[in-house]
């Protein structure tokens, strides 16, 4: 460990106040996992980083999200409480995160979803999640279930195929005047609204992505529009996160995330990912979750978005390796 490497508590995660803090914090990370994350140490090894010559956040090095595929990240020496794995296309290799300390999850799922929508015992809680549901290491599943523990209401729960028990479900909840939110994947939530309909502007639809899983390919707008006129709602939310974060980000709706004070977001130029850009243009999405202390914190998307004033930022698709030129190191 170098001189400037030192351990931090959750307190001082989710206690962030301020920037500057955030940036105090996120420098003692990278000094942390520059000397005890061996596949981060080797990568900044291979880009000839000295972590002691990097005094700014800015100057830190991202992790490609792909390493989690063929590397163990960790950092220290936890047990593995849980792996996390992502959702892949058939024949590929999932990225595997494994969890050391399952609770830094929790309280970062807890604090960030109470910044955005207050408490979760205000909700009943329904989930659509077939492929997803059917797996054990989903940390989507776990997220849910996490948050359906902390509602606590016997309205809660999953669903699969079985399409009309749900828009039963959902009807009984507007009936009965019950705040409720429908967490689902993008291709199940059109694949319902395309079959039902229902009027239910009260009801949040949060979709988490996951058109990857299907065989249609269309926009986030088209996604949108389909699912809001299925379901009878102004406005579609949006979750952001991935089974390599241990934190997540929220959009009410006009397709702008925004983090809680312990993740941040950058923009990458797809021809040097080495380069930040400034707030409007379009590149790949850096992110810097400090709930990831124990296993790397700075990690390289595979997703093109927009950054905008305020920290909040767009997604507007995957990056296809048509878009990849210039020096992109992916080292596996």
């Amino acid at each position: 460990m170098t001189a400037k490497a030192q351990k931090f508590k959750a307190e001082e995660i989710f206690g962030i106040k301020s920037s500057s803090e955030f940036r105090e914090l996120a420098l003692k990370a990278f000094y942390l996992q520059a000397a005890e994350c061996i596949p981060y140490r080797e990568y900044l090894e291979n880009l000839d980083c000295d972590p002691c010559k990097v005094t700014s956040v800015e100057e830190i090095p991202f992790l490609p999200v792909a390493i989690f595929k063929t590397k163990k990240v960790i950092t220290g020496r936890g047990a593995v409480e849980k792996f996390f794995k992502s959702s892949s296309t058939t024949g590929m290799t999932p990225s595997v995160h494994p969890v050391t300390d399952l609770s830094l999850y929790d309280q970062s799922l807890s604090l960030g979803f109470r910044l955005r929508y207050g408490d979760p015992s205000g909700y009943a809680i329904v989930a659509l999640l077939p492929s997803y549901l059917e797996r054990g290491d989903s940390s989507l599943v776990y997220m849910t279930e996490q948050l359906m523990k902390e509602s606590g209401r016997a309205e809660n729960g999953f669903y699969l195929y079985n399409h009309s028990e749900l828009y039963d479900k959902l009807t009984d909840l507007r009936n009965r005047n019950i705040r409720s939110i429908l967490i689902g994947v993008s291709f199940a939530l059109v694949d319902f609204a395309l079959k039902y309909k229902m009027d239910f502007p009260e009801l949040i639809v949060m979709e988490t992505g996951g058109m990857k899983n299907s065989s249609r390919e269309l926009s986030r707008e088209e996604i949108h529009r389909i699912i809001s006129e299925g379901f009878g709602v102004k406005r579609v939310h949006s979750e952001y996160g991935m089974a390599e974060l241990l934190s997540q980000a929220y959009s009410c709706g006009d397709g702008l995330f925004t983090t809680p004070p312990w993740m941040k977001v950058a923009i990458r130029d797809l021809n040097n990912p080495f380069k930040l850009l400034p707030y409007g243009k379009r590149g790949g999405i850096n992110i810097i979750d400090l709930a990831n202390i124990n296993s790397c914190c700075f990690i390289e998307t595979g997703d093109l978005g927009v950054k905008t004033a305020g920290n909040y930022f767009e997604v507007s698709g995957r990056i296809k390796q048509s878009e990849l030129r210039g020096c992109n190191l992916l080292l596996e």
